[in-house]
């Protein structure tokens, strides 16, 4: 169902001008240490400035989180950002110069034109926010909860597939910076780890989210093992009833079967970082890879689980995950109110308006275009998580003004974790929380939970 990358390309050790490159690396990777113990230091101060508001929000029902009145919740706008990246921006060119084009392009791109990619981009610059200058408040709390987490910020990770092609182990240290900021994570089924290697690793609950298989006994599988893991909640992914054509990967021939031009290997010859880690970490599909008889590698398990996706998910599947999932059950791929209301009555907990970072029906809405309406459709009482398009903390109040709850981020933290990995997905985060708080400082907005009406036009 996704592009793939062979496990197959040789390694050669790096020489000349390839030679220094190994040797800067090389002695970054030797003040890692105090780059990590920076990045901590300045959550250490964060953390003593709230912990009152821990021992409040301990006592809040996690079906909904009430307005906060008390205005002592958090500390000053933060204004020192990551030592790791100034701004969102050196991440994304710091995982453009570590990945080979042909990922970078899968990362990137969306589906046909892009015109829903650009779309998506597109609405939230359009948006405004209702600057105040006599409204000031000393402090802000951007503490919530989402699928019955407690989240530091209004966002979570969103699933994201293959993260092994971006950095070995993805799944770990993504989850692993979420746990440690306080946002939750989901893992997908087209992960690289497992649901068990994710457990393993990471002792904070994380969500799951399934594509459904045309096997039902898969599809049980799956769900036994999510419950087994205590994940709290169940993202079911509804908007693949056929794959978007992606024009950027046809054209890097990253497909089933992998069908890589000799420049596109010269390309990736040229990243030798990314190779190495590549060699020493080849990537599979961890969730499916027990399921596939013929072999476990990457290329097998996609082109065995290729074929056997269910595609076009109906209510009456949505039905019989309701009954066998005892937990949260959030649907993932809403972009229509009738949609979202039938998704509510076959008994979701939640809904994810998204149009999948623009890599399905190009053509389509745009998400934070189309929050307004479906939270009509649905009432105040039913979770709504705006996914796709989110780049930044601004991005983040626009979209709760409109009528979201929280977002998931993709490629927001992503660019992080192919530079620099949980490192990465941390300073992303960091970032997220400094350009929201300077947005509600701006903007005399006190509380993520409590916004005023027009914040947003």
């Amino acid at each position: 169902m996704m592009a793939h990358l062979p496990g197959t390309v040789g390694f050669r050790p790096v020489r000349g001008r390839y030679a220094e490159i190994a040797s800067l690396v090389r002695g970054c990777v030797k003040f890692a240490p105090l780059i990590e113990f920076a990045i901590r230091s300045d959550r250490d101060m964060s953390v003593g400035m709230n912990e009152r508001f821990d021992n409040e929000l301990a006592d809040i029902s996690s079906e909904r989180v009430a307005a906060i009145d008390r205005p002592e919740l958090r500390g000053g706008a933060m204004v020192r950002p990551p030592k790791l990246a100034p701004h969102a921006g050196h991440l994304k060119a710091a995982a453009k110069r570590r990945l080979p084009s042909v990922i970078f392009d899968f990362l990137e791109g969306g589906s046909n034109d892009e015109v829903t990619l650009k779309r998506n981009r597109g609405d939230f610059e359009a948006l405004c926010l209702r600057q105040r200058v006599f409204d000031h408040v000393a402090v802000r709390n951007m503490r919530t909860v989402l699928f019955g987490q407690r989240a530091e910020i209004p966002v979570a990770l969103a699933p994201i597939g293959m993260g092994g092609v971006f950095y070995p182990r993805a799944e770990i240290h993504a989850a692993r910076a979420a746990s440690a900021f306080g946002v939750p994570y989901c893992l997908s089924t087209l992960a690289s780890c497992s649901i068990e290697d994710v457990a393993a690793a990471v002792e904070t609950p994380f969500l799951f989210q399934l594509y459904m298989m045309k096997d039902r006994a898969i599809n049980t599988a799956l769900l036994q093992r999510a419950e087994q893991a205590k994940c709290p909640a169940l993202v079911v992914n509804v908007d693949t009833a056929v794959q978007g054509r992606r024009n950027r990967d046809l054209d890097n021939g990253f497909m089933i079967p992998l069908r890589l031009r000799a420049r596109h290997v010269a390309g990736i010859m040229q990243k030798p970082r990314w190779l190495f880690d590549w060699m020493r970490n080849k990537p599979t599909l961890g969730n499916l890879s027990p399921y596939s008889p013929d072999g476990h590698d990457l290329a097998t398990v996609s082109a065995w689980a290729e074929p056997r996706f269910k595609g076009s998910v109906t209510v009456s599947d949505l039905e019989w995950l309701r009954r066998n999932w005892p937990r949260r059950l959030i649907i993932k791929g809403i972009l229509d109110a009738e949609d979202a209301k039938l998704a509510v009555e076959a008994g979701a907990d939640a809904v994810v308006i998204s149009n999948h970072g623009g890599r399905q029906l190009d053509g389509a809405s745009s998400t934070i275009e189309m929050v307004p309406r479906i939270r009509e459709a649905v009432g105040d009482d039913v979770e709504l998580i705006l996914d796709s398009g989110i780049r930044s903390g601004f991005d983040i109040l626009k979209a709760l003004g409109r009528g979201a709850n929280g977002c998931f981020i993709g490629r927001a933290f992503v660019y992080g974790l192919a530079a620099h990995g949980e490192r990465g997905v941390s300073a992303a985060l960091e970032l997220l929380a400094q350009e929201l708080d300077e947005a509600m400082t701006l903007t005399g907005t006190a509380d993520v939970n409590a916004l005023s009406k027009d914040l947003v036009f």
